[in-house]
């Protein structure tokens, strides 16, 4: 079975990790499939969200495989993000939904991270272990911690490594939905995908892009911006669709064109 699996199911694009045996630790061959993974799915427009997931009930992601010690020679570059540990920082234009369970630690909580909808199992445990063995991790996920939570519960975590539960998680609103039952964590994901999905998917990607392109720019700047996304969706077949299916009172039928 590969590290990575890669599927596409019905403009839902699935990524999962799949070494349980390692809590699916990221190896630099693991980091070389996710690069190709998201690159693929930023170039398909029939994939409109993707959500990622991991096999095994002890671990979303503990971060970088280390077996081999902490030199990687493997590694394709500094700066993190979505290829787990070192590898190129990717910007993805769909959609991502995370769908967590166990541990989900360093490195994995980085990738997490970078989701735009977190869907967690009520027994997961998020956390930045690096400081409690003497290392400071190298990819972003310290600044992606102290934007997405707030300011002192974020360096808490940074700096002491302690493990913050599932149940923190969500009241601090890391977490959109915690799910009871294991079994049901992928139909929650799935049930988040088609919420996505019945929406213009180039509406949605516009909106996204312009929300977290002026993310960190004052207010008036981002009010005077031009996003060129937004401004192709009115030329869109989409955007004419929905007219069409609003004056006619029916469901809309996207094509993601």
């Amino acid at each position: 079975m590969a590290d990575i699996e890669f599927t596409k199911d019905t403009h839902v694009a699935h990524v999962r990790l799949n070494r349980p045996k390692s809590l699916n630790a990221i190896s630099p061959e693991m980091d070389e499939a996710l690069f190709a993974a998201w690159t693929e799915i930023n170039a398909d427009p029939d994939i409109w969200v993707t959500i990622l997931s991991a096999e095994g009930d002890r671990a979303f992601c503990v971060g970088a495989d280390v077996s081999g010690g902490t030199d990687r020679a493997g590694r394709m570059a500094l700066g993190g993000g979505l290829t787990g540990i070192g590898g190129p920082l990717v910007t993805l234009n769909k959609p991502l939904i995370a769908a967590v369970q166990g541990y989900v630690l360093g490195g994995g909580l980085e990738l997490a991270l970078c989701a735009d909808i977190i869907v967690s199992t009520a027994t997961a445990q998020f956390g930045l272990p690096e400081t409690k063995v003497g290392i400071i991790g190298e990819c972003g996920v310290v600044h992606r911690a102290i934007r997405q939570l707030p300011y002192r519960v974020a360096l808490a975590m940074i700096m002491t490594g302690e493990r913050m539960p599932a149940s923190e998680a969500w009241r601090h609103g890391l977490v959109n939905e915690l799910v009871e039952d294991p079994a049901n964590l992928m139909a929650a994901a799935t049930a988040w995908a088609e919420k996505l999905n019945a929406a213009s998917p180039l509406a949605v990607q516009a909106a996204r892009h312009a929300a977290l392109a002026r993310l960190a720019a004052p207010l008036d700047v981002a009010l005077a911006t031009k996003f060129e996304l937004i401004e192709a969706y009115a030329m869109s077949e989409d955007q004419a669709e929905g007219r069409r299916a609003f004056a006619e009172k029916r469901q809309p039928r996207w094509t993601g064109r």
